[in-house]
């Protein structure tokens, strides 16, 4: 016991779960949960509202938003093969630092993943209403926009998050073998996007290269510069952290977490820099900013109105492993405080036929399709950043914690550089927190003293942890 409330012993995480996921993933099925959720709403959308922000810079974004994250992704990497139980940075925490701290990293984790999920819904609203334009299809626009936009409900938003919220009741494997079919079908429409872009590239669409500068300020009303675009495009680069909350329903942990933490990664980094370079260098970013569905619009204008259409088509089809991804994350991270006794503890319960926690699936879908059919895309991935960079900050510090209280505890993978990498990931974390607008911080604050009002009130006394270590 600590001053942050008891620390649950590593040793115990999976001895002690009472509700235990089961085992049925390998490596393929985690690149593909990595790659699913990386590669998604932040290239395929996000990239617009970055151009917006930092103009031509979005590129230089882009790189700085994924070395943050190829630190955080080293300490996942790490944490996750030495406690393989779910529960994500979360669990981290608690093993580490201490139940409250815990508690505060895991009510921000229910905030990214449910909130990631409605943004990535939203985002497929938007390519959806093109697709269906450029068909000579028109929907109601009061079922296209929340009340922010003069609408009533983001109706596809609404249907998609409750479409995917049933796949992932079905079973695990199930839609992790589903979303490997959508990965392919996703990174294909990249490639051959690419392919078309780049041969009208035109070194005069980079100029200026930073026209709003470097630094995260506000301008005419809205938040620019390039750290102001990373603190947003930062979004499209997690996703290797829903990686981690699958240790629990992974046959082989020890192996298949590092590979699927680190070549998601790898292999989304590459994705995302040859796609930015040729949407910035095929259009304005004036232009490009001001499009829901920039890469189909950059087809359409370079006379590929087929293409386009197809691209978008992809997007369609692609995007929502995106949302079941981020709602696996999501639910398994909900499943675990329950399964803790920090939520009612019927949350934690199993289905015996699928192995899966179908009731938190369910209350998760319903959750998402709430936030997305009435909220902004803009705000909802800030809001779901901050909850992100509170996650990596806390693995970062756990990473360097147990390397200086347990330096002889057996590791099966070895952060390279362990306290640069860790005070990489809180530092550049930090900074990328600090570049995100008030009104998004000051909504986080909201969120986190709601969740701190909820555990001092209900969960801290009815930690199992806590009963555990009062009894002994």
């Amino acid at each position: 016991m600590t001053i942050l409330g008891p620390i649950k012993p590593i040793e115990s995480q999976a001895a002690d779960a009472a509700h235990r996921l089961r085992p049925t993933l390998s490596w393929y099925h985690l690149i593909a949960l990595g790659v699913g959720a990386i590669v998604g709403t932040g290239i395929y959308t996000l990239t617009g509202v970055g151009a917006e922000r930092a103009g031509p810079a979005v590129i230089l974004a882009f790189a700085i938003a994924g070395a943050v994250c190829a630190c955080a992704a080293l300490a996942y990497a790490e944490m996750a093969t030495l406690i393989p139980t779910s529960g994500s940075a979360y669990t981290y925490t608690y093993s580490v630092i201490g139940e409250a701290v815990a508690w505060v990293v895991g009510w921000s984790l229910i905030l990214e993943y449910s909130l990631a999920c409605s943004t990535v819904a939203v985002g497929w609203s938007g390519y959806l209403v093109g697709w269906l334009q450029s068909a000579g299809v028109s929907l109601p626009e009061a079922l296209l926009s929340g009340p922010h936009a003069g609408g009533l409900v983001n109706l596809p938003a609404v249907l998609v998050s409750l479409t995917v919220a049933g796949l992932l009741m079905a079973g695990t494997r199930e839609s992790a073998t589903l979303n490997i079919v959508l990965v392919i079908i996703k990174l294909t429409a990249l490639v051959a996007f690419v392919v078309m872009a780049l041969p009208a590239f035109d070194i005069a669409n980079l100029k200026p290269f930073m026209p709003y500068g470097f630094v995260s300020h506000v301008e005419g009303g809205e938040t620019r510069g390039v750290m102001a675009a990373a603190a947003i495009v930062f979004f499209a680069f997690y996703g290797f952290d829903a990686v981690a909350t699958s240790a629990e329903e992974t046959r082989n942990p020890g192996r298949d977490l590092k590979i699927g933490i680190i070549g998601s990664m790898a292999v989304c980094t590459l994705i995302y820099m040859a796609v930015a370079l040729a949407a910035i260098g095929a259009l304005p970013y004036t232009t490009l900013g001001k499009s829901p569905e920039p890469l189909a619009l950059v087809l359409r204008t370079l006379g590929h109105p087929g293409a386009s259409y197809i691209v978008a088509g992809a997007a369609l089809v692609a995007l929502p492993s995106v949302i079941l991804v981020m709602m696996y994350g999501q639910s398994r991270v909900f499943f675990v405080m329950a399964r803790d006794g920090l939520l009612p503890y019927s949350l934690a319960k199993v289905s015996p036929r699928t192995g899966s926690p179908m009731l938190i699936t369910g209350l998760t879908g319903v959750f998402v399709a709430g936030v997305a059919g009435f909220f902004r895309l803009d705000e909802i991935a800030e809001l779901a950043n901050a909850g992100t960079l509170i996650a990596f900050i806390a693995v970062g510090a756990c990473l360097m914690i147990l390397r200086k209280r347990a330096p002889d505890l057996e590791r099966v993978f070895r952060c390279p550089a362990p306290y640069l990498v860790g005070t990489g990931a809180i530092v550049g974390c930090l900074y990328l927190l600090a570049s995100l607008p008030t009104h998004t911080l000051t909504r986080f604050l909201m969120w986190n003293l709601i969740g701190l009002a909820v555990y001092f009130i209900y969960s801290r006394s009815r930690s199992l942890m806590k009963k555990r270590q009062d009894a002994a």
